[in-house]
């Protein structure tokens, strides 16, 4: 068995271990796949209630055939009918005791098994956060990827032909939920986005329980929001066409006039230079903001290259391990005593290396769930950060050791933001950095990040190496500077 199959299957088995207690299960593909079983359970069961259900409709519709030609025949001279002893017998029975005997059947639950399957599957099923996560992560991978509303509605993503030969597509709801998912985080900008592409297939689509109305109105607010007074009074207009006593539409069309009849004035009184320099202003101020989320995103893009891990990050503050929105995976801890794979996996590191790992932290395997990635991070603890690794008693993280146990179809990559590198992930290969100089300063240049998983399932083991036990592997230079 190979070295990447033992530590799947390790993770797997810790990860049932907790599978009692919802756990995110967007910020992992492996925890995941448990609830594909899950499903295919439930569906087994339902089309069991399926088959019963229609072996007693077909009993009833039976009985109602029956009936149907004895109340036509009697119907037609019900006098005559009756004066046959044995059809007054027959019609005071059915009265009585046969149309009790249709109405148990009729009322009989066939529904025991699937309700009762149902009710116990349903506490470990995926909750709201789970859901608006996975929203989240989509829009995660649309902004990171450029991807445009179309292409994920579509399912045609980078990747899909090279590696999974899956292929899912939106309907007009889920475009509608992504944006009301949106909206509820007052993102405006993928509100719209998605409520667009939600109108766009409403004209395309036979059926659809979201209607054009509603749409419209989340709409003409979100473009509002984002300063877009025209737009949100086009939308409002078109909104009351369909429904000219909407209240609220009405109410908007009033003020968005106002608004952008101020709006004009005020744009009047400026001058086209002033509003120039305005504007690169704060184009300026906005690069200036976030350099490195976008450097990053450019880096996963694979743009811009000059050459070729739900887990717990340790709280700079406190030192206590908690969980963090910026990093989307999942993550076990594996001993070496725990398996002999792990033992020469540990060896394998100390003999390329040259360093000693008898004072490393345990293997960590992970797997990204849906979007999965860790954002711009360093491994070593920095000096305002004096407690960071405290409690190992090993000094700091000297170098990261990096596996890569699959491959990835799109996205995924390791990238280096100061130093603009980029490594894809290959099943069967590995990357190795020191976060120290040798004089135990830390390397800033090692600021590294996981970019989201487009397409496919990222599992990866990583093992962080510490100072002690390297005095003499790698030794401090003659000169504090070295």
């Amino acid at each position: 068995m190979g070295v990447w199959s033992v530590c799947c299957i390790l993770l797997i088995s810790c990860q049932l271990k907790f599978s009692c207690a919802h756990n995110d299960f967007f910020t992992s593909i492996g925890h995941m796949t448990d609830l594909l079983f899950t499903e295919k359970d439930l569906v087994t069961s339902l089309k069991d209630y399926i088959r019963a259900e229609e072996r007693k409709l077909e009993q009833v519709k039976q009985w109602a055939e029956k009936l149907d030609a004895i109340t036509t025949t009697a119907t037609q001279d019900p006098e005559g009918f009756l004066g046959h002893p044995v059809n007054a017998f027959k019609l005071m029975k059915r009265l009585n005791t046969e149309w009790g005997e249709v109405e148990d059947l009729v009322l009989k639950d066939m529904s025991d098994g699937f309700i009762s399957n149902l009710t116990i599957q349903r506490q470990y099923f995926p909750n709201d956060e789970d859901q608006t996560g996975a929203a989240k992560a989509l829009l995660r991978l649309q902004d990171t990827y450029k991807l445009d509303t179309q292409t994920i509605s579509s399912g045609d993503l980078p990747g899909l032909t090279t590696g999974l030969p899956f292929k899912s597509t939106l309907t007009v709801g889920d475009c509608f939920e992504l944006g009301k998912i949106a909206y509820s985080e007052a993102d405006y900008y993928h509100t719209e986005l998605w409520m667009e592409q939600a109108l766009k297939q409403l004209n395309e689509e036979e059926e659809s329980s979201i209607d054009i109305v509603t749409v419209l109105d989340y709409l003409s607010y979100s473009v509002y929001q984002q300063g877009e007074l025209e737009r949100a009074l086009d939308y409002t207009m078109r909104l009351l066409t369909v429904d000219p006593e909407h209240q609220r539409a009405l109410g908007n069309l009033k003020y968005f006039d106002y608004q952008l009849a101020k709006q004009k004035k005020a744009e009047k009184e400026q001058s086209t230079k002033e509003e120039s320099n305005k504007k690169q202003q704060e184009e300026s101020e906005r690069k200036e903001y976030l350099p490195e989320k976008r450097k990053y995103e450019q880096l996963c893009r694979g743009e811009g290259l000059r050459m070729l891990r739900r887990a717990t990050i340790s709280n700079p503050i406190t030192g206590v391990l908690e969980t963090a929105h910026y990093r989307i995976s999942k993550s076990a801890w594996l001993a070496a005593y725990e398996h002999p794979v792990v033992d020469r996996i540990n060896q394998r590191i100390e003999d390329i290396t040259g360093l000693d790992v008898k004072t490393a932290e345990e293997l960590q395997v992970a797997n990204y769930g849906v979007g999965g990635q860790y954002e711009p991070h360093f491994d070593f603890g920095r000096k305002d950060e004096p407690d960071a690794f405290k409690e190992l008693g090993t000094g700091n993280r000297i170098a990261t050791w990096l596996f890569y146990m699959s491959d990835v179809p799109a996205g995924g990559a390791t990238v280096f933001p100061e130093v603009g590198a980029a490594v894809k992930p290959i099943k069967g290969t590995a990357v190795f950095w020191y976060n120290l100089f040798p004089s135990g300063e830390g390397d800033y240049s090692t600021r590294h990040a996981a970019c989201p998983v487009l397409v496919g399932n990222k599992w990866v083991s990583n093992k962080w190496i510490h100072e002690r036990g390297q005095e003499f592997r790698r030794p401090c230079g003659l000169k504090e500077t070295d």
